[in-house]
């Protein structure tokens, strides 16, 4: 297999250069990347200036005892400080911090100084329960202001929180608890789901049957539907937090202090549970939130994720919030009550920066461009992309109908573990080319690699890898320092392998090419799935697509194609079929032709947005289907298998 694997095999040649007012009024420019360049200490030394210390450090980076950094060390802080209490002692109080939005309609904007007092209370009625400094919460919420009160509370009184993400199911809940050596566990009745009471409750009470450990369940209302109560565990929230003094004051912990563990999602066996630690982790995504985004005081900035995943922790709660900035929160679906129900959001509140994955993005190409025509979208100024790599024609799309033709679309690459964003166009100095996340950040250092770990030259492909410690950056895995060094740091000596491929083109910018593990060896040729599917959508009638690889007796593996039409088109199977694989062929090569497409109605996907292909493989390969728990519905599977045996090539 040759080292120049993964090639470019699609070339982009469109440029967007950012706006002339946005550029002239950048908060990162060109000489950002220089003195990062120039002084690697220096420059995140400069950056903690960002947050408020206890203790201010005097050292900036520990990597005395690779692969386990220390940042900030001998300094010390306290979160939730930095995200409320400082801005309200600024004169702050009175800026919103969230303007709410339930999918029933309801709403509630909440202030700084309100979510400040909301804090303390639940701070105080956490310590009352008899939750210490180093104790472990689990938060396994919808998508509520109460979410962001329970981790924030716990920040404050050093309490490590591990979100749940309200979507998984009693058992992946209990794992997780299990692991972390959970005691108390914050939940509610239940959360709005496409004009529905979802509960989550139940899945709380099946949970505990496996977890003798835990002591409390605190219980929010939020849809009022009836929940069972066990005597002596559980409590309403409103019960013993309403009551409880407003007034806290907030402990000041060492830099390297827990502040949260988050599971990763997919993976099979123990769950993988990555600790987050304080001072670095703070300075990261402050700093970030503000350069990618090029934050200003009057920006209106909505993350439309999920706070059951990292992206919500980092930029819907941590860096907005240490930013003093004001955000969007949206409880439900995009489509309920109907399909323009963000972009109605975002001329409500003046929406200026837009933060989502490219799922969402081809989701509503698939609806059509018509829908966010109908509402004023002339707020925006900056839109970014999370979640996996953003295909050309959805980038294309998303700036043009959602950006206007005139918004930077800041692709983000970065990882649950790496905390903070790594890799994306700053959007007052790139200019960007649709489908590449360009370059990295000012102080992070990536590479990418041949087999070997070498370094490969500009027009070709290899492995991703971080070649320096960053500020955010994962410290260990929960209880499994051996694991985390096997993980992470055994591919390739001294720097952090990512677990994905990526390219340089010409130009030495970054395009990622997704998980390792979804790159096809075909005829001995390695061809990424991202790729593939992008040529798909780049056919005019193709609104999202698929791609995995099959084992094949001839060529080794096989390409599989799943594909939604947009949908305004009529469907003709087999026309269609023919008309996309040569599509392909002409825009990668005959190497790259599908043995199969499939035209399905929907793809298997969690519901952060993420397509789950390990089970699109199991369906190609006519295997039994893995786990499906975490699906947001299980039933497209079986419309997708039902339908699998009809679309092989004649």
């Amino acid at each position: 297999m040759s080292d120049d694997a993964l090639s470019n095999l699609l070339h982009e040649d469109r440029r967007f250069p950012p706006p002339a007012e946005l550029a002239a009024n950048a908060n990162v420019t060109e000489a950002d990347f220089a003195e990062a360049d120039a002084d690697f200490e220096g420059f995140w030394a400069k950056q903690a200036e960002l947050i408020s210390w206890g203790t201010k450090p005097t050292q900036v980076l520990d990597w005395s005892n690779p692969p386990f950094a220390k940042w900030y060390a001998d300094g010390t802080l306290n979160v939730t400080y930095n995200c409320l209490d400082r801005h309200v002692e600024a004169g702050k109080g009175d800026r919103v911090a969230y303007h709410f939005e339930g999918e029933p309609g309801d709403t509630r904007s909440i202030t700084y100084a309100e979510l400040l007092a909301e804090v303390s209370k639940a701070a105080n009625a956490l310590t009352g329960l008899g939750v210490k400094t180093g104790d472990r919460v689990a938060i396994y919420m919808p998508m509520i202001l109460e979410t962001v009160v329970a981790m924030l509370a716990c920040a404050r009184i050093g309490a490590v929180h591990t979100v749940v993400f309200g979507g998984f199911s009693a058992d992946a809940l209990a794992d997780r608890i299990l692991d972390c050596g959970v005691e108390v566990v914050i939940t509610a009745d239940g959360g709005n789901r496409r004009g529905a009471p979802s509960a989550l409750k139940p899945a709380v009470d099946a949970a505990l049957e496996r977890c003798p450990g835990v002591h409390t369940v605190l219980v929010v209302k939020r849809t009022g539907q009836e929940t069972a109560m066990v005597e002596g565990r559980d409590q309403w929230w409103s019960d013993v937090v309403e009551p409880a003094s407003d007034q806290h004051t907030p402990e000041m912990f060492p830099a390297e202090h827990p502040l949260y563990v988050m599971y990763t999602s997919g993976s099979t066996g123990k769950p993988k549970g990555i600790l987050h630690t304080t001072g670095g982790y703070l300075v990261g995504v402050t700093y970030s939130t503000w350069a990618t985004f090029d934050l200003k005081e009057d920006d209106i900035y909505w993350t439309a994720a999920d706070i059951g995943w990292v992206t919500g922790h980092s930029y819907i709660v941590y860096g907005p919030l240490a930013n003093g900035a004001t955000s969007v929160m949206y409880e439900g679906t995009p489509d309920t009550p109907h399909q323009g129900r963000w972009w109605e959001l975002i001329e409500k509140y003046k929406v200026s920066i837009l933060y989502c994955a490219p799922t969402a993005i081809r989701t509503f190409m698939k609806w059509g461009a018509e829908i966010p025509a109908k509402f004023d979208l002339s707020s925006l100024r900056v839109l970014g992309s999370v979640g996996e790599p953003i295909n050309p024609e959805a980038y294309v799309w998303y700036r043009t109908n959602i950006g206007l033709d005139k918004t930077p679309v800041v692709d983000t690459w970065w990882q649950t573990e790496t905390g903070m964003h790594m890799i994306s166009p700053m959007p007052g100095v790139a200019s960007c080319k649709p489908g590449a996340a360009m370059r990295a950040i000012p102080g992070v250092v990536v590479d990418v690699v041949n087999d070997e770990g070498q370094p490969v030259g500009n027009g070709q492909g290899g492995y991703l890898v971080v070649s320096k410690p960053w500020p955010a950056m994962l410290r260990t895995l929960w209880g499994d320092d051996e694991r985390y060094v096997d993980t992470y740091w055994s591919r390739f000596p001294g720097v952090y392998f990512a677990g994905d491929g990526a390219k340089k083109d010409d130009d030495g910018d970054i395009w990622l090419l997704g998980r390792v593990d979804d790159v096809m060896n075909v005829s001995g040729h390695r061809m990424s799935t991202t790729e593939i599917e992008s040529a798909l959508v780049s056919h005019p009638r193709v609104a999202e697509a698929a791609v995995v690889g099959a084992s094949d007796p001839t060529t080794g593996q096989a390409i599989v194609a799943f594909v939604i039409l947009r949908s305004e088109e009529g469907v003709d199977d087999a026309e269609i079929v023919k008309t996309l694989r040569n599509h392909v062929r002409t825009e990668i090569g005959p190497i790259a032709s599908p043995r199969q497409i499939m035209v399905v109605e929907e793809l298997p996907k969690t519901r952060s947005g993420k397509i789950m292909r390990r089970l699109l493989r199991d369906i190609a390969e006519n295997r039994e289907l893995g786990d499906v728990t975490t699906l947001q519905d299980s039933s497209v599977m079986n419309l997708i298998k039902g339908n699998m045996a009809s679309s092989a090539e004649d």
